[in-house]
């Protein structure tokens, strides 16, 4: 017998030292070493090597990068346009994608509803939280029918490519990372080793077989994902599904993504009988009111390659504390402080003796600067106690000095706001191509500062 080898680990980054160190030399991180014991002694290996043998005689050499043959492959079309969307197109063959979020979000929910609507496609769902029953138990509430949907409860790497071997899954889903465990190393599931060599086979059999793989993953209390952060350097796409369990209303983000834009979004709407995509977020963005409110105004902003109007509601009252506050949801608090700032010091308004609360309806966040604009305004709605009217938007940014900057892709966004019956929309005016789109149905009314913001607004 081999003498059993210890080991300690980085918490935060995955850095593997012989002896406990106080800080991380990697990432700087303090008493983030934790001890594992790793045995590679008489064990069997079992991992993808053992039942591939589709590389074997495969001789590596170095070629050069003008020989290199590129084939453009297809990409697999979902059912579902969120994801298609978020992936930058489709689910990219052989491509490893972690999908994060918190407990009860819907994460399982989402996912094999969108496997089990891949009816031409053989599914291997592999859950190592869930048993069968509770799977089926879903899957009836789900009321999808696929004959090529197979599960695997199952949570040993050995067993589990045994299984994938026989059935040949054109998709595999791994729910979730953190309780598969390889006998190769001998700390439990979930620790900083199990996560690295578990991803890592996958990683390899994803490479090797051209199959894609989702592996869905947990975070922490402080939100971020669960394990090293190795793990997220060797998957292909990052997705977090978020939302507040307040709302309907789910989104899935790309924080990654080696395929495609990493600035795209997906909507979903939580129901009884699963997700439902959001195809026009702005309907649902913008409340329904009858009475016209004072601090309430519509913003145009772009979330990767699509245009969304949302509602920016804004309250200014007396401070009744020596200290004004400062309350947002859904926006940078910094960013308020700057545009409170310049509302002071170039429109002589008095915010410094207010308490100020913005808040971004829908339980979105934003982070375009675009909506810059329709906070200034629903600001000086709030502050003069007059409703602005519904059918005006607003997409611009401010500056320090007062002036309106132009934003990009301003056709989209005023066409965006024509289609869902606005009759006027406020930009900068040095948005050149944006003036031409005048001649349609909406009235672009082009600004340069603030106090012409106000002027046209009061």
């Amino acid at each position: 017998m081999s003498k059993v080898k210890t080991a300690f680990f980085c918490s935060s980054c995955g850095y593997e030292s012989t002896k406990w160190t106080g800080k991380c030399p990697a990432c700087g991180t303090w008493n983030s070493f934790i001890e594992e014991v790793i045995d590679k002694g008489n064990k069997t290996t079992t991992d993808w090597k053992q039942y591939n043998n589709s590389t074997s005689g495969k001789q590596q050499k170095t070629v050069a990068l003008s020989d290199v043959t590129t084939q453009t492959q297809p990409r697999i079309t979902t059912t579902d346009p969120e994801l298609n969307r978020v992936l930058g197109g489709g689910i990219v063959p052989g491509s490893l994608v972690l999908v994060a979020g918190e407990p009860g979000i819907g994460k399982s929910t989402l996912f094999l509803q969108d496997a089990l609507q891949l009816s031409n496609i053989t599914t291997l769902y592999i859950s190592g939280e869930e048993s069968e029953q509770q799977i089926k138990m879903r899957a009836n509430r789900l009321n999808i029918n696929n004959n090529n949907f197979y599960l695997l409860t199952e949570t040993e790497t050995g067993s589990i490519f045994k299984e994938i071997k026989q059935l040949q899954p054109q998709l595999v889903i791994v729910d979730s990372i953190q309780t598969i465990q390889s006998n190769i190393i001998d700390s439990g599931a979930g620790s900083v080793s199990q996560i690295r060599e578990c991803t890592a086979q996958l990683q390899r059999f994803a490479k090797e077989t051209n199959t894609p793989v989702f592996l869905i993953g947990h975070i922490t209390k402080d939100g971020t994902i669960a394990g090293p952060k190795m793990l997220e350097h060797m998957v292909d796409v990052v997705l977090q599904f978020e939302g507040d369990r307040h709302y309907a209303y789910r989104i899935l983000r790309t924080l990654k993504n080696r395929f495609g834009s990493t600035s795209e979004l997906g909507i979903y709407e939580m129901m009884g009988n699963g997700m439902r995509a959001v195809t026009n977020p702005s309907e649902i963005l913008i409340s329904q009111r009858e009475d016209a409110l004072s601090g309430s105004a519509i913003a145009a902003t772009i979330e990767g390659m699509r245009p969304m109007l949302i509602e920016v509601q804004a309250l200014v009252t007396q401070s009744v504390y020596g200290t004004p506050q400062r309350t947002v949801t859904g926006f940078d608090l910094r960013r308020l402080q700057l545009l409170l700032a310049v509302l002071e010091k170039r429109g002589g308004f008095q915010f410094g003796v207010k308490d100020v609360f913005v808040n971004i309806a829908g339980g979105i966040k934003v982070e375009d600067p675009s909506i810059d604009l329709a906070v200034i305004a629903a600001l000086l709605s709030s502050y003069e106690d007059v409703p602005l009217t519904h059918t005006m938007s607003f997409a611009g940014e401010v500056g320090l000095n007062g002036e309106i900057r132009a934003v990009n892709r301003i056709e989209q966004r005023i066409a965006e706001a024509e289609k869902l019956g606005f009759e006027k929309v406020f930009v900068s005016k040095y948005n050149k191509k944006g003036m031409l789109t005048n001649a349609g149905g909406i009235e672009v009314v082009p600004l340069s500062t603030v106090e012409e913001l106000y002027r046209a607004l009061f």
